[in-house]
């Protein structure tokens, strides 16, 4: 999993509350049995005028004009800012695939749903939650400002506005230390590798006939 230590990128306002998981990433692109490639299809009933399936080559495809992310002024945004309650609906991990694949490191929002937003940690994305009237002033200050980036430190938890001003934020230490080492449930594991190994070695050496598979149980 990528490390997250300190992020610098363009915002891109998500003016909607409730965003579901199907909208994040409709359920048609669920199949694929891979962790990659459901970027392009980020938001994929809004950014797109037609209906998209697998496999599509998006160059074919109509693009919608209205939506946020096809601006040309949020082109390459990497932190999204959103509304209460985002990620709700199904508790399918292909969203927060589809985000960070898609470009973006963090997402700002008054609230979260539950399953999602431990999701997100899971897979290298870092939702932040802020108050309310933070949130709407962010909004308004990005909408003001073409190019408007911020910057997400991690390590101090808060983030930078481009005027030097900082919001501090809260996250969990161990999610907060598992982010800022690059490391997923996996990684976790592998930290004790070496004693994995060793107890798999004493176990077999003391009871030799665990190493044999049963054949026709």
């Amino acid at each position: 999993m990528q490390k997250f230590t300190v992020h610098k990128g363009l915002v891109a306002p998500m003016d909607r509350e409730n965003v579901d998981t199907d909208a994040i990433i409709p359920k048609q692109f669920l199949k694929s049995i891979r962790k990659t490639g459901f970027g392009v299809n980020l938001f994929d009933e809004w950014r797109y005028l037609d209906h998209g399936e697998p496999g599509q080559d998006p160059a074919s495809r109509k693009p919608n004009p209205d939506f946020v992310l096809n601006q040309p002024r949020y082109a390459g945004a990497s932190v999204l800012l959103a509304r209460k309650n985002f990620g709700c609906g199904s508790s399918r991990e292909h969203a927060p695939w589809a985000l960070d694949q898609f470009g973006f490191r963090a997402i700002l929002a008054p609230s979260f749903a539950d399953i999602f937003f431990n999701n997100s940690f899971k897979n290298g994305l870092l939702p932040i939650v802020l108050p309310e009237a933070t949130i709407a002033g962010l909004f308004d200050e990005v909408n003001a400002f073409p190019g408007y980036q911020l910057t997400v430190d991690l390590d101090r938890q808060v983030i930078v506005k481009p005027q030097g001003e900082e919001i501090p934020f809260d996250v969990a230490p161990f999610r907060r230390y598992c982010l800022l080492n690059g490391f997923d449930d996996i990684g976790l594991t592998l930290r004790h590798k070496d004693k994995i190994q060793a107890f798999e070695a004493q176990r077999l050496a003391t009871k030799p006939w665990l190493a044999h598979t049963m054949v026709g149980a």
